[in-house]
């Protein structure tokens, strides 16, 4: 009956999941957010300056200026605006969604002071003389579109235009949006064929109204946009633009689609994987991983985030190293197996050992990623909170939500005997009566000396740490706007390009450079860089010219060298921070030996990834941060799951009689550890490669990144981080001679032992 019950509850418990996902999922996916980089939209960072002499810039005013812009959204009727305050006297706008960019991006960097001045240029009246909120958009006599106003004092505006119109035969009353004193004039702007003022109605008797009408050749969107404005009120200072992102429609459109398919493919092939190898178990994990992405996406709906690409990326990667605790897991469960041990204790004990690891590795990918969200910017920040959410949610499905399922069918006694299903056949397990143990067992890496051969692989290191040192200082980086300043513009065309072509292009327009890269399945992108910041109008004219030639909407972004600077700054400061909290949470976790060999293990991989890129001339942009921290995140994780294996061993020999044995205790640890390191990373680069074939092209040089990481931070758990410590404690152990193992319990609860 007991047997039964736990069967029935599993069964139980898979239907009650299917129907959860099954029936919401789709509300769900409709209520996600998307970024601007997967619908189209753009994002400005705005620096907050005086509008006049001696005014001071206060938090009050930054505020007052955030509600300013906030009214200004409103009137564009744009759902989920991001309108953010940032440090440095600094407003961020992101507008996912917005099909006319163009008028979108005037109606937030204009002043909207409405004045009303003579041929003279001389001030009549301002935007205080007339009456809040009462600004309307409306038909004239003939039709056509206007905005009606209404004065604060009738009898005022009847003496303005009885002076105006005494000034015939320059009697206008010229009405003008954000006049520049110094700079405009009615007399120059009037020669031109698009003036810059409003209008400029000839007064030719006194009005003693108070209802005022604005015409000129507006549209009707125009005159709803400049009402609206009017009654969302001047912006009390100057906005200057530091940065800038705009992003077309069908680029956004194209990027959802590929990246989707991408992660479709990826994750499909997880499950396929972990079906064939781990059998059983590896039904659990697919069971787990669907939970998994199902509680992401609730959580990030939950929250109200902004889905973007990297965060799609980040979700993809978090399937990857979710796996991974479940392949802890289930290869501690096979090792017990076996040694004999019934299915029911090869359970218990392997979920027992493998949590510390787990614990330790996702505490350390946690601060890499709270280091990313401190520190990187709004799509790197959205990478960084999908990260942090997959962490949190993943420990709760592999390591409870796993152990759930699988114990109930391990405890059902359905199990029993049968290790097939746990993908060990009979010939690969030990009877309980040969007291084999754990660290006795055979693995396929058994014939690697992985110690002996250290001084090899330190010499193979240092070889290609030297050869990278000379590419880089040959080379260089090739650093994209992020860091170096400019403005990169995107083409889309709908046939393939070439080099040529598109140089003829942008030279046609006035805006010629050598700095141009064709990418995409068919060549149908075209990048172009150029050293200087494109002002706001700059980028519409090269926006409509572009769209006008090749029937999309190119996105532009411009970083001024100001945000270059502290892009660059913030990048140090993030990996130096990441870097440091990891080498102390590892020295306090095991000990600083360890701390010591697991940062110039990270290091390793960071200079790699540097090197690669400098001889590849990928670009490097603030998304190849968001991976090296990433890989930082993950390598620690590879390396301290060698390090748990490695004080598990030492503790159960209980003493370490000279270097030889501490040799053997290290080579048996790595060989132990190889198979699970091996399946994780081919988790994880079956993900990548995914997003690198098939995912957007935006992303590329950051998956790209992502796997020589991979590679990097397998390599040094085992020939770099391991080997390091090892001579470390070798050293110390000619001081002391032999080493007594012991554990030391610790009163925040570790159970490490201290050698």
């Amino acid at each position: 009956m007991k047997k039964r019950g736990r069967i029935v509850s599993f069964l139980l418990l898979l239907v009650l999941l299917g129907s959860l996902i099954g029936s919401t999922t789709n509300s769900i996916l409709k209520d996600v957010n998307l970024g601007l980089d997967l619908q189209g939209g753009f994002e400005v960072l705005y620096q907050v300056e005086p509008l006049k002499d001696g005014q001071k810039i206060t938090e009050d005013v930054v505020n007052d200026t955030q509600r300013a812009l906030r009214n200004r959204v409103d009137v564009l009727g744009v759902s989920e605006p991001s309108i953010q305050i940032e440090s440095g006297n600094r407003i961020r706008v992101q507008l996912a969604g917005v099909a006319d960019q163009e008028s979108a991006r005037k109606l937030l960097s204009t002043q909207a002071n409405l004045t009303f001045r003579d041929a003279n240029d001389n001030l009549l009246l301002d935007g205080t003389d007339l009456k809040q909120g009462k600004a309307k958009a409306n038909f004239g006599e003939t039709g056509n579109p206007v905005v009606t106003l209404e004065m604060k004092d009738p009898d005022k505006f009847g003496e303005i235009t009885s002076r105006v119109a005494q000034m015939a035969p320059d009697n206008v009353m010229v009405i003008w949006l954000d006049f520049e004193e110094g700079k405009d004039s009615f007399r120059e702007e009037a020669k031109k064929e698009k003036p810059k003022f409003i209008s400029a109605p000839y007064v030719k008797q006194t009005i003693n109204s108070s209802n005022v009408e604005i015409s000129g050749s507006f549209t009707t969107d125009e005159t709803k946009n400049l009402a609206g404005i009017l009654n969302a009120g001047a912006l009390p200072v100057h906005l200057k633009e530091v940065y800038s992102t705009s992003v077309g429609a069908q680029f956004g459109e194209q990027a959802l689609d590929k990246t989707i398919f991408a992660g479709i493919v990826g994750i499909s092939l997880i499950f396929i994987f972990m079906l064939f190898y781990y059998r059983l178990p590896g039904f659990v994990a697919v069971l787990t991983l669907s939970v998994y992405i199902y509680l992401i996406l609730l959580v990030f709906t939950l929250i109200n985030g902004v889905l973007t690409l990297p965060g799609i990326a980040a979700l993809m990667l978090g399937v990857g190293m979710a796996v991974d605790a479940n392949i802890l897991t289930y290869e501690r469960i096979r090792e017990e197996l076996r040694v004999g041990k019934s299915v029911k204790t090869a359970f218990h004990a392997g979920s027992k050992s493998s949590f510390t690891a787990i614990l330790d590795a996702n505490i350390t990918t946690l601060l890499a990623a709270v280091v990313l969200f401190i520190f990187g910017t709004s799509s790197v920040k959205g990478f960084a909170t999908m990260l942090i959410i997959s962490i949190a949610v993943s420990f709760l499905t592999a390591v409870w939500g796993s152990r759930l399922l699988l114990g109930l069918l391990v405890n059902s006694g359905m199990l029993d005997g049968k290790t097939g299903l746990f993908g060990i056949s009979r010939k690969r397990v030990h009877a309980p009566e040969e007291e084999v143990d754990t660290l006795d067992l055979t693995t396929k890496f058994d014939r690697f000396d992985f110690v002996h051969a250290r001084k090899r692989f330190y010499a193979i290191s240092i070889i290609l740490i030297v050869a990278g040192v000379v590419a880089l200082g040959i080379f260089k980086l090739n650093l994209g706007i992020d860091f170096s300043s400019g403005t990169r513009v995107e083409i889309l065309s709908d046939k393939s390009l070439t080099t040529e072509e598109v140089s003829k292009s942008l030279e046609g327009i006035g805006h010629s450079t050598d700095d141009i890269v064709i990418s995409g399945d068919k060549k149908e992108i075209g990048v172009a860089r150029f050293k200087t910041e494109f002002k706001q109008e700059e980028v519409n004219k090269i926006k409509a010219d572009l769209k006008s030639k090749y029937g999309h909407e190119p996105n532009v972004s411009t970083v001024s060298d100001t945000v270059g600077k502290e892009l660059v700054r913030n990048a140090f400061k993030a990996l130096l921070y990441a870097a440091l909290g990891i080498v102390v949470y590892v020295a306090l976790r095991f000990e600083w030996r360890m701390g010591v060999s697991a940062i110039v293990g990270l290091l390793h991989d960071a200079f790699f990834m540097v090197a690669v890129f400098s001889l590849s001339r990928l670009e490097v942009d603030i998304t190849f941060i968001a991976a090296v921290l990433t890989i930082v995140g993950y390598s620690i994780n590879d390396t301290i799951v060698t390090f748990d294996r490695i004080r598990e061993n030492l503790n159960r020999v209980g003493h370490v009689d000279n270097a030889d044995h501490l040799a053997d205790i290290v080579n048996k640890s790595l060989r132990q550890t190889l198979g699970r390191s091996v399946n994780t990373v081919l988790t994880v680069v079956i993900v990548v490669v995914a997003l690198i074939f098939l995912g957007a092209e935006s992303i590329r040089p950051f998956s790209i990144a992502l796997l020589i990481g991979l590679f990097a931070g397998t390599y040094s758990s085992i020939y770099i981080s391991a080997q390091i410590w090892y001579d470390l404690k070798v050293k110390e152990m000619k001081k002391a001679g032999k080493l007594k193992v012991t554990k030391d319990k610790k009163q925040w609860g570790s159970d490490e032992p201290v050698v």
